[in-house]
């Protein structure tokens, strides 16, 4: 057979089965709870730093049941460091709801899955393809650059009208037999496409199964693909954090509230200025006060400008703020990135 002749489909599912990825723990697997929970961890977040994640969440929550009944604290505190902490809020939310509306069953359709808390529709369309072999596209940022560029789709994804015509393209290049083997592998294949060889810069043209069907790959412009015109736009914030500890390594923390920066995690005081930090203590205590040198955090759409304060104390005090945890207890809970590394380094 021509290679003319070998659907898109075709060429991705063979060459998945020779050439894609198949060592990563989360694969070789129809478990949808493991499937699922990947799928969470890996938005927005490289395989090489979810690898580690994924295997301590599988160990301390191997089942469904037991995320759902662990405390949102414990999930927090694993998931700590990982970042875009609504992720880890909505993932125990939908164990909740697996256990309480579906009897501990994960949905056996993507539209289903799209009802629980924190399941778009490409998450939802990767566990229904990969654990369930339903016929239905997804459409993370990898398959989008692989497809813009396979199709030449040059309308501007910035716009919902134009990402909506790609998902109607992609839903029609499925496969169209043996579905129960071909999907699975199908959809597995255009996420390693975009993973390994279709890569933002300097893509692996000339290792690509469809590079001769390829309509960027023919015009010699991958780097036009895919088209989004629209920019995040970033702002940025000051704060000073209160690093107060004991000579037993006590830690004085308090819970963020459940919006804004660091929802619902663990985190030193913060204040707007030195100045509201330093009035906010009781006298006897300011003159304690070390101000560190400044760091700043880089978030999705904003940076942070830390700025730490460290009070050395003998023992534990009334300050005025959050709560002391012991050096046995503080590790354990969620703490955004900084906050963790300020606490851990010596």
């Amino acid at each position: 057979m021509s290679q003319a002749r070998i659907s898109f489909a075709e060429l991705v599912v063979a060459w998945q089965a020779k050439h894609g990825r198949h060592d990563l723990p989360w694969q070789n697997t129809q478990d949808p709870y493991a499937v699922w929970l990947s799928e969470i961890m890996l938005q927005q977040t490289q395989v090489s730093t979810v690898r580690d994640y994924f295997s301590r969440f599988m160990q301390r929550f191997p089942t469904v049941a037991s995320l759902a009944a662990a405390p949102l604290d414990d999930v927090l505190g694993l998931w700590s460091g990982l970042g875009y902490y609504s992720r880890a809020r909505n993932m125990h939310k939908a164990a909740q709801a697996v256990m309480a509306l579906h009897g501990g069953e994960f949905p056996r359709n993507a539209q289903a899955l799209q009802t629980l808390p924190g399941i778009g529709r490409s998450t939802a369309a990767a566990v229904a393809s990969l654990c369930f072999a339903e016929p239905i596209a997804i459409l993370d940022g990898n398959v989008k650059r692989v497809l813009t560029r396979y199709l030449g789709f040059q309308d501007d994804l910035a716009s919902s009208r134009h990402e909506r015509a790609l998902w109607e393209v992609a839903q029609s290049l499925l496969p169209q037999r043996n579905l129960r083997q071909a999907m699975p592998r199908y959809t597995q294949g255009v996420m390693d496409l975009g993973a390994t060889l279709c890569t933002p810069k300097q893509p692996r043209c000339h290792e690509c199964p469809v590079q001769f069907q390829c309509v960027a790959a023919s015009q010699g412009t991958p780097h036009l693909y895919p088209v989004k015109t629209r920019k995040l736009k970033r702002s940025a914030e000051s704060w000073w954090l209160l690093l107060a500890q004991t000579k037993a390594g006590d830690v004085l923390l308090e819970q963020r509230p459940d919006t804004g920066i660091w929802a619902g995690l663990y985190a030193l005081p913060m204040f707007s200025s030195f100045a509201e930090l330093q009035a906010s203590l009781p006298r006897p205590v300011r003159a304690k006060l070390q101000e560190q040198g400044a760091f700043k955090h880089v978030l999705t759409h904003k940076d942070l400008h830390l700025h730490p304060v460290r009070l050395d104390l003998s023992s534990a005090q009334a300050l005025g703020h959050g709560q002391w945890l012991g050096a046995d207890a503080w590790p354990v809970v969620g703490l955004p990135a900084p906050v963790r590394k300020l606490l851990t380094t010596p």
